[in-house]
């Protein structure tokens, strides 16, 4: 099994693919089905000249990709601390800077 950080570096590379060239900051909100065979994904950055927020649509290759990758990210963390509730999470908004290309994940729990 993949470590978390391969992970993470998959994730921001679909996104960097995915974005507009002009795009400062990538902002990605997700919300996965706690089968993992579906998830909602709204993509939003922020444009480097004017400082606008933006939407943009990552294209199917993209999110299928995304939907693989927050799956295994999930199944690792559930298999990491055996936990016996699932999902572990049920959504997340992801961060990616452009220039420095770190990566923030904000994970969303059940309430």
């Amino acid at each position: 099994m993949r470590s978390d950080q391969e992970i993470y570096n998959d994730i921001g590379s679909v996104l960097l693919a995915a974005a507009p060239d002009n795009a400062s900051k990538i902002i990605m909100r997700a919300e996965l089905s706690p089968e993992g065979d579906h998830c909602k994904c709204e993509f939003d950055y922020v444009d480097s000249t004017s400082g606008q927020t933006n939407w943009f649509t990552a294209g199917a290759q993209a999110n299928g990709r995304l939907l693989d990758l927050l799956v295994e990210l999930r199944t690792l963390f559930v298999n990491n601390i055996k936990s016996q509730q699932t999902p572990f999470w049920q959504g997340c908004e992801i961060t990616l800077d452009t220039e420095t290309l770190r990566i923030g994940i904000d994970f969303k729990y059940e309430d």
